[in-house]
């Protein structure tokens, strides 16, 4: 089952090492830790395997591709001898890379990027391609009315405004052209009702937002805990340090303020309240593709005493977040072929803000994974959507 993974943002550190790390998988040079889909719990003949992944992509930049790696691997973010061992195959994606669209109107951009979708599929005699979005987090779009309605939303697109963040500009094209979409990052993506009825009208499944990879990941493990002891929670305050090109996006406020709407969910809705507190994220140039987190959690326990628990997460972004993205386009891939369409939300599994409604425990999302992976392997059909 030859699957396209097509990244938007491919030139960037998440991309590049999900890259590397696919080949390398390939190649039989390194084991797939942090690859959920290679547990026995999730794994299994429904997905596609490492060798079946054709990897393209769009970025705004034309840095080569083994020159990012050889970037990457200098700051210790993925093995040197990995990027040595591989130039010719790095060479083979660099050649399916395009440079994003940036001409004419929204809808010449949209054309544009289906033409590269299909070219692509086409080449390489795709099954089907899995648009991946972790490019640079943006800021919430102003509401247009042509989010609304499919309709309207095409007739816009052809006028001058920019009536479509970059994010929902690449799921329109992604799912006009057939293909699953996933959103890496806590851009608005396909959550735009216009959207949504497109993908549902082309029986296309999409999954996201905002990978789940450090503070979050530990918030959703940690908040059920105080839940199922019923002890109250007074304050949860974090602060986030990073580098790397997502630190550098997120000194913007906008952006900013995104990304921590996308962290602070799992609180409030795992607790059923929120928390005294705030989450801040400081960009720290010098960290590169680490970032650091540090929180401080009061609680209060039988008869009111007070309480409280800290953490520190020290964590390199790009290598936690790679074999997720590895992960989601195989089981997307899947979940297309199994005739699955409309929002993935068993995938809740992997985001800060998960698409629908649920919980954020992780154990729960886990369960919840477990059986959807169970049902794509043994070709179940109680798929109300399917």
């Amino acid at each position: 089952m030859r699957t396209g993974v097509w990244l938007v943002g491919a030139r960037g550190s998440v991309a590049t090492t999900s890259i590397v790390g696919a080949l390398a998988l390939r190649a039989g040079l390194t084991r797939p830790t942090g690859c959920v889909t290679e547990l026995p719990a999730v794994g299994g003949p429904a997905l596609p395997t490492f060798s079946d992944l054709v990897f393209g992509g769009h970025d705004v930049v034309a840095t080569p591709l083994a020159k990012r790696a050889e970037t990457l691997a200098a700051a210790g973010v993925l093995p040197a001898r990995l990027v040595a061992a591989l130039p010719e195959e790095l060479a083979a994606v660099d050649q399916e890379l395009r440079p994003a669209p940036t001409d004419g109107s929204q809808a010449d951009r949209a054309a544009a990027i289906v033409r590269d979708l299909t070219e692509f599929h086409d080449r390489h005699g795709l099954a089907r391609v899995v648009v991946v979005n972790v490019s640079a987090t943006e800021p919430a779009p102003e509401p247009h009315p042509a989010h609304a309605d499919p309709a309207a939303l095409s007739a816009a697109l052809t006028g001058p405004d920019e009536v479509l963040p970059p994010s929902s500009l690449y799921a329109y094209a992604a799912v006009t052209a057939g293909c699953p979409y996933v959103d890496f990052t806590p851009s608005t993506g396909l959550r735009l009702p216009a959207l949504n009825a497109l993908a549902l009208q082309h029986r296309v499944p999409y999954a996201g937002h905002d990978g789940k990879t450090g503070e979050t990941l530990l918030k959703s493990v940690l908040a059920p805990m105080f839940a199922m002891r019923n002890l109250h929670v007074r304050s949860w305050s974090g602060t986030n340090l990073l580098g790397g090109g997502d630190g550098a996006t997120l000194a913007d406020p906008a952006a900013n303020a995104a990304k921590v709407r996308s962290k602070q969910r799992v609180l409030g809705e795992t607790l059923g309240y929120l928390p005294q507190g705030d989450t801040r994220i400081d960009y720290v140039e010098e960290l590169g593709d680490f970032k650091t987190a540090w929180d401080l959690i009061t609680f209060a326990g039988f008869l009111g005493t007070g309480m409280r628990l800290e953490f520190t997460w020290h964590g390199c972004d790009s290598a936690l977040a790679a074999p997720l993205v590895l992960d989601l386009a195989r089981l997307t891939a899947a979940a297309h072929a199994a005739g699955h369409s409309g929002p993935l939300t068993e995938l809740a599994f992997f985001f800060k803000d998960p698409l629908g409604e649920g919980t954020h425990s992780l154990a729960d999302q886990w369960t919840r994974l477990c059986e959807f992976a169970h049902r794509l392997h043994t070709g179940g059909t109680d798929d109300p959507r399917g």
